[in-house]
């Protein structure tokens, strides 16, 4: 006769000695919507002398799937379970990836991941585990930590998929997200003004394309001569120089969004046209802003911090004459965002300008008319041209 638990059940089996009561026989169903009898490690049959101890186990094998412990019994010998570096590598090796992003998941396992489950079994980690390492991985950095936890998620996600193990230990609510730490507060027209007016002759025109275009810094390096349409006051976005474990390696961009015309505001064309004449690169594939041994090099635009010692230059220097060491030159990016909002732009608009892509501004993008791009930019000059006293933007002293 069966008997009927909360989990599981249990009936005793005929017995096999006259005179002996028969033992008992644990049932259950796994997380895995399969249906298992009690085995022993070594996958062989388990029955119980008593009734208490068959139910016993079952509180047993109840409390393991709670805690996402359980593994099914005889499915994977100890020696075919991979550890997770194994899987993990594997996982890394057969993924078509970009090669930054190849990069960054392969530091975010040597450097966070690796550390705490790599030579472990990959079906003996467990939610409690997962949720411990989370407790104390990155502290402080909150982008790392979602970003790493992110990354063991997706992993073992693969792993439920190909049967590696039952169900996904990384149930920590919340965790691939993370809150900004600091909040970007955009340029306004004086600072932006006072760090174009302290930056090198050679890199002005870098920093206003960065500002009222929206141009990223990979974008700006690959600029060439042949991207820049000053007839029609055009920039051709198709390529951006990224860092790799390689070398520097020219990309086209992420996305067909970031494939893209920007309108260059009509107040920035003359400083465009002098930069073209005195600094970039002979012929119609020279660089824009070149370095001294090819593309200009993130170090070397950031130059050196003011001390009380010595003077700074470049990026760093900028920025602190401007009283705004928080500024990030990415952050550029988000103030021109800003800029471009003021004239009245659409979300469509915006982040056609910017090259943003997200399912959800896809269909926008077939409503934002490309001429509206360009009234963008007149009215980002428009903008420049109205401001008071001091510089309007192009390092160069208002009338």
């Amino acid at each position: 006769m069966m008997a009927k638990r909360h989990f599981g059940s249990i009936r005793q089996l005929p017995s096999k000695v006259p005179g002996r009561p028969g033992r008992y026989q644990a049932r259950y169903q796994g997380p895995d919507g399969q249906n298992y009898t009690a085995r022993t490690e070594d996958d062989r049959p388990l029955t119980f002398t008593t009734e208490r101890k068959a139910a016993a186990y079952l509180d047993r094998v109840h409390g393991e799937i709670q805690a996402g412990t359980w593994r099914s019994p005889g499915r994977r010998k100890p020696a075919d379970v991979p550890t997770f570096r194994d899987y993990a590598e594997a996982w890394l090796s057969s993924r078509d990836l970009e090669d930054t992003t190849r990069d960054h998941y392969d530091q975010l396992l040597r450097d966070h991941i690796y550390p705490h489950f790599g030579s472990v079994p990959i079906t003996e980690i467990s939610a409690a585990n997962v949720r411990a390492w989370h407790g104390q991985v990155a502290k402080g950095r909150p982008t790392a930590r979602a970003h790493a936890y992110g990354l063991l998620r997706t992993i073992m996600n693969t792993a439920v998929a190909d049967d590696v193990i039952v169900a996904n230990p990384c149930r920590v609510r919340g965790a691939g997200q993370s809150k900004r730490v600091v909040q970007i507060k955009p340029a306004s027209l004086p600072e932006l003004a006072m760090i174009v007016e302290h930056m090198p002759e050679h890199q002005r025109v870098m920093v206003l394309l960065a500002s009222w275009c929206g141009l990223r810094f990979g974008e700006l390096a690959e600029l060439r001569r042949s991207d820049i349409d000053l007839t029609n006051g055009l920039i051709q976005v198709r390529r951006g120089v990224v860092r790799t474990k390689q070398g520097r390696k020219v990309k086209g961009p992420k996305s067909e969004a970031g494939r893209r015309t920007v309108h260059i505001p009509p107040h920035l064309l003359d400083a465009v046209k002098d930069h073209l004449r005195q600094h970039a690169q002979p012929g119609p594939n020279g660089l824009l802003f070149p370095g001294k041994l090819g593309h200009l090099a993130p170090a070397t635009f950031y130059g050196r911090a003011p001390s009380k010692r010595q003077a700074g230059y470049g990026w760093y220097a900028a920025r602190a004459a401007a009283r705004r060491p928080d500024l990030r030159f990415h952050d550029l990016r988000h103030t021109g965002a800003v800029l471009a909002a003021s004239t009245g732009a659409t979300l469509a608009e915006l982040m056609a300008r910017l090259g943003h892509s997200t399912p959800a501004a896809a269909m926008r993008y077939q409503h934002a008319a490309a001429d509206r791009d360009k009234i963008i930019a007149e009215r980002l000059s428009e903008l420049a041209n109205g401001t008071n006293g001091g510089t309007n933007g192009r390092g160069q002293a208002a009338a």
